[in-house]
């Protein structure tokens, strides 16, 4: 990356620090995933601070460990979880944009609510599209800044060509707090039907606790054992939010980096409002599941969109 372009030099990382945008799609057939921004309305939130496309490339934090050298003066925004940032040595609190100069260093620690940020740079950070992203997925080798899936590591130097002409102030009302144990909207799935009516009762009225075993392609809830009556299907595709039930009846919420297709049987799928929330939570949180429509679900994601707009 040529040095006109550049603008953050990575002096800490970890896998789960990456670039992502908006996703990978039109390309489920070739048995390529999704991959993007987890929470996705907080990767909006950082790209509409700074007046970029909504669907521009950002840095997705998880869980901190991270600290970049800033390479020149520019306005950077930082949204989702607070990860104890810092510039230099004075707090940042997310849900903003903010001057950086050059020789100054943003760092994250650890969580202190929620579980993602997300680091947005005019113009959004550059790198090369691969299937029309450049959501990162080592998986299958793909996105990221050299093309290969890699997540970000020591070394590497994230650049952005654009400038930060208008920025923006967040509207306090559309801030979201992540200390909850939230509510996630479950639109009913086609095997619906086959889950015994206890079990039922158990998935919307149980508080379930996100397992350890959590990350980009799915998270695992452990609480009542869910009983499905039947005994085998057919594999099929897998949309986002997918809520699948293995036989050891705890289920398991797909998510970006899914896979394409599942032959468990399914409750139904999150909304992508719910995705995001879900996104944020860490693991030994507890969540709810609610059931809600596929009409109400499309109405909430409307007025949601509707935001940005």
């Amino acid at each position: 990356m040529s040095a006109i372009n550049g603008g953050l030099r990575v002096l800490r990382s970890s896998p789960f620090i990456q670039l992502q945008d908006a996703g990978r799609f039109g390309v489920r057939h070739l048995g390529v995933t999704q991959c993007g921004a987890l929470d996705w309305i907080a990767h909006r939130w950082a790209n509409w601070l700074l007046g970029n496309p909504l669907t521009a490339a950002v840095v997705e934090i998880t869980l901190g460990n991270a600290e970049f050298e800033c390479s020149r003066d520019a306005t950077l925004a930082l949204t989702g979880a607070d990860l104890g940032a810092r510039l230099d040595e004075q707090p940042l609190a997310p849900w903003r944009s903010f001057a950086v100069r050059q020789g100054q260093r943003l760092s994250f620690a650890q969580p202190r609510q929620g579980a993602r940020a997300y680091l947005a740079a005019p113009g959004g950070f550059q790198a090369p599209l691969v299937l029309g992203s450049c959501a990162s997925m080592l998986r299958e080798g793909l996105g990221g800044l050299q093309g290969d899936g890699r997540a970000i590591a020591v070394g590497d130097a994230l650049g952005w060509s654009g400038n930060a002409n208008e920025t923006r102030q967040m509207p306090s009302e559309f801030i979201p707090e992540y200390q909850d144990a939230p509510r996630l909207q479950l639109v009913l799935g086609a095997q619906i039907g086959d889950f015994r009516g206890q079990s039922l009762f158990d998935a919307f009225n149980s508080q379930w606790l996100i397992d350890q075993r959590a990350d980009r392609m799915g998270i695992r809830l452990n609480g009542p054992q869910l009983q499905c009556q039947r005994s085998s299907m057919i594999s099929e595709g897998i949309p986002l939010g997918a809520v699948q039930v293995p036989p050891d009846g705890q289920p398991i919420i797909l998510l970006n980096d899914r896979q394409t297709i599942g032959g468990y049987p399914r409750l139904g799928a999150l909304t992508p409002q719910a995705v995001a929330r879900l996104a944020q939570c860490l693991p030994g949180q507890t969540i709810q599941l609610a059931p809600t429509t596929q009409d109400s679900a499309l109405l909430t994601q409307r007025r949601l969109l509707a935001q940005w707009q």
